[in-house]
């Protein structure tokens, strides 16, 4: 019912314009609900900057409307400011005499933020559960508080035109939910029913379409162990029984993913209780409206097949984030959990339209299930792990792309281009860095594809054109090529510089500090490969303070995929020729043929393809070879995965650490590894279990690092730290590392929304480039 403002009552007219995530997460019902509730006439529409609303009403109703614009707004909505501009003396002829939702408007350039994708809620659950609903088992119902955003969005501003859901007209039922202001449905752009909606389809492998019911022929086919390539909200999955041994080998042949965990669905929380320890804020993590992939521990004796993360003790377990998954799961016949991985071939990204995934996808999976929704753009799931008592992402993607982080001055309009392997890029605008999903590694034509259209698609969404593009230091990185091609003056950041300055944009941490970074590698310059360094650095430059010895990397690349290679250059450094020796090596590498290691020796001896290296990684890799538990990787860090499983396995009492040694050179702090050969070939000479070496280990490098920060500090005087690196996802190695620290006096910061490894290297790259840039 309309208001109706009288005359001879005081009356005042604000406009309000409210910036942030506001445009798909009911925001423009939730405000006609206010103005509802306090009495306030006007409109609300949303533009290019967000939504703009026009209040008029007494001067109190006014104050408690706009209060209430950020204390109750929606769940899924994020406010970044609010900005209010009284109008002067308004006409009452001008004044409304009720509250309308106005259509969109468009302009030149759009700065409103689009919310991320949305895990179903709820009440959307309740619908297609009860059979007594017209929503009753329909795979795409969604509302404004949850559903497909980002994922199905073209351009702004986000309504269903500029959506794939443009196709589907919406009938009487779905129109009057739409233009109801008290239903959850009210300007909900996806809302969709099984009269007007998108519809599922099964087909064969060889694209045939089969008639029946295609939500039980998908769960018939999986109990019988059977691949199913499901598309989903931001591409496709390839499922199959995570209880069956003989599915999950059969998907590990037919991917040729030998080892590399797999991440699993199930149904509900009790389910995943099942397999994993689950504590109060990973069972909240998981039920959040991102609905993540989480790494947890997993329980001993459960039902799940060995083969579904072999060798580790943690999991991934993510639960039903839309209807389509939760109905599968629902179906009787379904297995208890379901190994859901990304649909694509290696070094491919996920497929999303159905003719791609029934062409690439035909040798992975026996059935499809599809549906007629175009997905614009490919979200992966992310993948989260909470450590140090904080939400730590490991794969920033969908329910937190393309979420910005605010920085903390003025930077020109940049794009940031990332890293190489598990790249992402970054959009800088109005002071705001809006970092893509995750693309993945620049490998092949196809990833390099998706990369491109990836930044296309951002920028049209964005209304975005560069001033300014950033990029690593590295000249043979694609990400570096694409940068260089579409600005003539673009600005270079280097790698580990970009690790600490992402920290420091998501934490707004302003400098100097000392930066750790611990990863596999980055471009130096200078001939060396960095990897284990601190430095003090803030947003304009940086030194290196300390590092890591140096070890020799036999083969360069071929170095990180065979372990041994790196266990083999420790002892070399530490005894030089006489590591070639089999009595001088430990068990673990006499399964090597003694005519590969000599080949690797006579390299190292004349200096051959063997540049240095600094990294971490790379001497996690060499003890965890030194221990016999990988000396192959079929998977980046595995190696070291197996190392910090076996440090776990210790138990809670920590052993004595190994020794810590430092030297200096050219006024650089550095950590000697060489003692380390030594000290474990003791250590396996005397029998000790290899689950108190790696403790030990890990042990070793975070005195060596609280011991070089506590000698920078008293030369610095700078108590602020800045932990990054791909090293530092090992749960062991950040949280001993952060607890001591902070023992010893130190402010400790870690990425937490921006991952640590290279998916958060754009972030800094966007963060100093800009600096440098203004």
């Amino acid at each position: 019912m309309a208001t109706v403002l009288a005359q001879s009552v005081h009356v005042e007219t604000l406009h309000v314009f409210v910036h942030g995530i506001v445009q798909g997460v009911g925001f423009r019902p939730f405000v006609y609900r206010l103005a509802q509730r306090y009495g306030v006439t006007g409109n609300v529409r949303n533009n290019e900057e967000g939504v703009a609303i026009v209040a008029s009403g007494l001067p109190e109703a006014l104050h408690a409307f706009v209060a209430a614009l950020e204390s109750d707004a929606p769940p899924a909505a994020r406010i970044n400011r609010i900005d209010i501009h009284p109008v002067e003396e308004a006409a009452n002829d001008q004044i409304e005499q009720s509250f309308h939702i106005l259509p969109s408007c468009t302009g030149q350039r759009p700065s409103t933020q689009i919310a991320p994708d949305m895990a179903v809620c709820a009440d959307c659950l309740r619908e297609i559960l009860d059979p007594a609903d017209r929503r009753y088992q329909y795979p795409f119902t969604n509302c404004t508080n949850c559903g497909p955003r980002f994922s199905i969005v073209s351009q702004v501003p986000y309504d269903r035109p500029n959506t794939s859901m443009h196709r589907f007209a919406m009938c009487a039922d779905c129109s009057r939910e739409y233009h109801d202001p008290l239903n959850r449905r009210f300007h909900a752009q996806p809302n969709a029913c099984p009269v007007c909606g998108p519809q599922l389809s099964w087909h064969d492998c060889t694209g045939r379409a089969v008639a029946g019911d295609c939500l039980k022929s998908a769960a018939l086919a999986l109990a019988n162990g059977q691949v199913v390539a499901i598309k989903g909200l931001g591409g496709f999955h390839l499922a199959a029984d995570a209880c069956s041994a003989q599915a999950v080998t059969l998907l590990r042949q037919r991917k040729n993913r030998p080892s590399k965990p797999l991440a699993i669905m199930v149904r509900d929380l009790e389910t995943a209780a099942s397999f994993a320890s689950i504590n109060a804020a990973e069972a909240a993590l998981l039920c959040s409206s991102e609905h993540p992939i989480v790494l947890l521990a997993c329980r001993k004796k459960t039902a799940l097949a060995a083969e579904v993360a072999p060798g580790i003790g943690t999991i991934g377990i993510m639960l039903p984030y839309t209807p389509l998954h939760a109905l599968l799961l629902a179906q009787p016949t379904t297995p208890k959990a379901l190994v859901m991985t990304s649909g694509n071939r290696s070094d491919e990204p996920i497929c999303i339209r159905n003719e791609e995934a029934l062409q690439r996808l035909q040798d992975l999976a026996d059935w499809f299930l599809l549906h007629n929704c175009d997905i614009v753009t490919r979200v992966d799931d992310s993948v989260a792990r909470i450590m140090a008592g904080q939400v730590r992402l490991l794969r920033r993607a969908r329910g937190f792309s393309p979420i910005p982080v605010a920085l903390p001055a003025a930077t020109a309009d940049i794009l940031a281009c990332g890293a190489e392997m598990k790249n992402s890029f970054c959009i800088v605008r109005n002071s705001e860095a809006y970092l893509s999903q995750h693309i993945g590694e620049l490998t092949s034509t196809e990833s390099y594809d998706f990369y491109q259209e990836s930044i296309e698609h951002l920028q049209q969404v964005l209304g975005f054109v560069p001033e300014q593009t950033v990029c690593d230091q590295h000249p043979d990185y694609l990400s570096s090529g694409y940068a260089h091609a579409r600005h003539a003056h673009c600005q270079k950041v280097q790698h580990h510089h970009a690790h600490i300055g992402a920290v420091m944009a998501e934490q707004n941490v302003s400098g100097p500090v000392l930066g750790i970074v611990l990863d596999g590698a980055g471009y130096s310059g200078d001939g060396t490969v960095y990897g284990g360094e601190v430095y003090l650095a803030d947003r304009n430059g940086y030194t290196r303070l300390a590092r890591l010895s140096h070890l020799l990397l036999p083969g360069g690349d071929q170095a990180a995929a065979q372990p041994w290679r790196m266990a083999l250059s420790l002892l070399y450094q530490h005894l030089g020729e006489q590591a070639l020796s089999a009595e001088f090596q430990p068990p673990a590498l006499l399964a090597i043929e003694q005519t590969h290691k000599q080949f690797i020796g006579q390299m190292m001896l004349k200096g051959l393809h063997c540049p240095q290296t600094s990294s971490c990684g790379r001497l996690f890799d060499a003890v965890s070879a030194l221990l016999g538990l990988c000396l192959y990787n079929d998977y980046e860090g595995q190696a070291a995965m197996l190392l910090e499983e076996q440090a776990m396995s210790a138990g809670d009492e920590v052993p004595s650490a190994y020794p810590v040694t430092l030297t200096t050179e050219a006024g650089v702090l550095i950590i000697e590894s060489s003692p380390l050969a030594a000290l474990i070939c003791a250590d396996l000479t005397a029998a000790v279990p290899a689950a108190v070496i790696a403790r030990r280990f890990h042990q070793w490098l975070v005195d060596a690092l609280e011991t070089v920060c506590v000698e920078l500090r008293e030369q610095t005087g700078i108590d602020r730290v800045v932990l990054s690196g791909g090293c530092m996802q090992n749960r062991l190695l950040l949280e001993t590392l952060i607890r001591q620290m902070h023992t010893r006096g130190f402010s400790v910061h870690a990425g937490a929304l921006v991952p640590m490894n290279d998916g958060g290297i754009a972030l800094g790259q966007a963060f100093i480039g800009g600096y440098v840039c203004v």
